[in-house]
């Protein structure tokens, strides 16, 4: 009985302990190639329709199958509506196969005996193949009425088809694919501040003009009367050392969020990290140089992918011949580094450390000096052989006496600014 009970709770720990190093995954807003993962719900039916007003944008953003779906929908289809109608025609003159006819019988086209053929001149007409087997004879008025409108329609279908295609090639946002951010977000001191750092490369040797870097933090709040706000969002300011706009973009490059007390992760610290509720989207907006069409790339980073006391590894060298070499294998691995345990810790040792080294200058100052500074004094070097109890005194007029007089001499009056020793 006892040990069926223990078994019992072992199972339930099991069941409710993770093991280390596992983290349950939170539903983002962002996935990490870009693609937001949010679903509109109770639309009204009218607002559905706008979708078919903006026919031209639905097409080029749907996927790939469905393009390729339409493609071949439109065409196929195409060619068995009119196939209908040049059966219909056929039969309507009579010239199918089994029907009745007269001697001196004219027929609309040549070789249309059934619903097959009727398809294969149809599908010979829209793409202009002509084997020449099947034809028009011009004896019948709407047959040249309905190969006018089948060729304007087919050339229609073949422009709107081919533009899709190119424009969902050209997409700004496959351009977007070459740009690439690290799987990792590492905190660690950089400059002298605790920042937190991401790093971006370019895969393409082409650039990106005009490129702007910035973050939104995605949270989970509530304000001060109650109400509960979600995925509220929050200005995070990503700079580089070479600035912050219009940046050179030709090799990877770190970006770095200083964390001051202006920042959202001023409070946060190793220990608690892990357990925040947030996402961290970056975006890079740019204009490719090839196209001149703008693209934005965008990542996000979630608290478990953030690493508290990491710095990334450089991937940068300069070969022999001269060339600048980037190590993609090194892009997202980083390595411990000594760091604060939090803001609050590092700006505590921060400012003793000030205070100590300011101490002790003023320790050195007052070993240095003693006393009180005097401007109207100058230094005069003692002698030892110098006889200190006479002095020269001054006469009228600046007339120097020759004689040395007693310094205890009421007679003699003097001023500190004409006392000079003779010897």
């Amino acid at each position: 009985m006892v040990s069926r009970s223990s078994s019992r709770m072992f199972q339930v720990l099991q069941g409710h302990i993770q093991p280390a190093g596992h983290r349950s995954r939170k539903a983002r807003l962002v996935s990490k190639e870009g693609r937001c993962n949010i679903e509109f719900g109770n639309i009204e039916y009218s607002n559905h329709l706008a979708y078919m007003v903006d026919l031209w944008t639905t097409f080029v953003e749907i996927r790939w199958r469905f393009v390729l779906l339409l493609f071949v929908a439109s065409f196929t289809g195409s060619w068995f509506i009119f196939s209908l109608l040049w059966y219909w025609i056929a039969k309507s003159n009579g010239d199918l196969t089994g029907q009745n006819r007269t001697d001196g019988h004219v027929q609309c086209i040549d070789n249309v005996n059934g619903l097959t053929t009727a398809f294969l001149y149809s599908l010979e007409t829209q793409t202009t193949i002509g084997y020449g087997g099947r034809a028009l004879t011009g004896h019948c008025a709407g047959t040249v009425a309905l190969i006018i409108v089948q060729s304007l329609i087919g050339v229609f279908i073949n422009c709107f088809m081919c533009g899709v295609i190119l424009a969902k090639i050209s997409l700004p946002k496959n351009r977007a694919k070459t740009v690439t951010f690290s799987d990792t977000a590492v905190i660690c001191l950089k400059k002298g501040s605790l920042c937190l750092l991401i790093r971006v490369a370019n895969l393409r040797k082409t650039l990106l003009i005009g490129s702007q870097i910035y973050g939104k933090l995605l949270r989970t709040m509530t304000t001060p009367d109650g109400d509960t706000i979600i995925l509220d969002q929050v200005d995070i300011d990503f700079v580089v050392d070479a600035g912050k706009d219009n940046l050179f973009f030709v090799c990877p490059m770190t970006l770095y969020h200083v964390i001051n007390r202006s920042s959202p992760f001023y409070e946060l610290s190793a220990d608690s990290l892990p357990h925040q509720d947030f996402e961290l989207v970056v975006f890079l907006d740019g204009t490719a140089e090839s196209t001149s069409s703008s693209c934005q790339v965008r990542t996000s980073y979630v608290p478990q992918e953030i690493q508290w006391g990491y710095s990334f590894l450089p991937i940068i060298s300069r070969t022999k011949t001269g060339k600048y070499r980037v190590d993609f294998s090194n892009f997202s691995k980083s390595v411990r580094v000594t760091t604060p345990h939090c803001v609050s810790c590092f700006e505590t040792d921060a400012d003793q450390r000030n205070h100590n080294s300011s101490q002790d200058g003023e320790n050195h100052n007052q070993q240095q000096k003693s006393g009180i500074d005097n401007l109207g004094f100058q230094v005069i070097d003692i002698h030892d052989s110098v006889d200190i109890t006479k002095i020269r005194s001054p006469l009228r007029a600046g007339v120097m006496d020759p004689e040395c007089v007693s310094a205890g001499d009421p007679a003699v009056e003097f001023s500190f600014k004409d006392i000079f020793f003779c010897q």
